[in-house]
């Protein structure tokens, strides 16, 4: 955990949010300025800065298998959503922990932006 990470304060319960699932390893909350009806953030509990510098295959492969968990219990797989996982400044990445943003409830477009 990193004390200056809000979504390390987020994921710890020292900051509030909209919790959707979690479990040992992952955390997953309302983003708080949604681009789609769904829009939920999965985070790991371990701070990683971003995508670029994980190092962990394991932990990454199970933010994705958290990521499917948590779209089917919201309810937006069998329509389908979007996956992002913003890397860096130039990404899009705003919070400098590793996040995957699951959106969905409405027809995506191409290209994203």
């Amino acid at each position: 955990m990193s004390a200056d990470c809000i979504f390390c304060r987020i994921a710890s319960g020292e900051l509030p949010s909209r919790e959707v699932a979690q479990d040992e390893r992952f955390f997953a909350f309302h983003d708080i300025d949604p681009k789609a009806p769904t829009h939920i953030l999965v985070i790991p509990r371990a701070h990683v800065a971003s995508l670029d510098t994980a190092m962990d295959e394991a932990l990454l492969g199970g933010l994705l298998a958290f990521v499917r968990k948590v779209a089917r219990d919201v309810g937006v797989a069998e329509l389908g959503y979007r996956t992002v996982l913003n890397t860096n400044r130039h990404g899009g990445q705003a919070v400098a922990h590793l996040h995957a943003h699951i959106l969905g409830g409405r027809q995506m477009t191409w290209p994203p932006g």
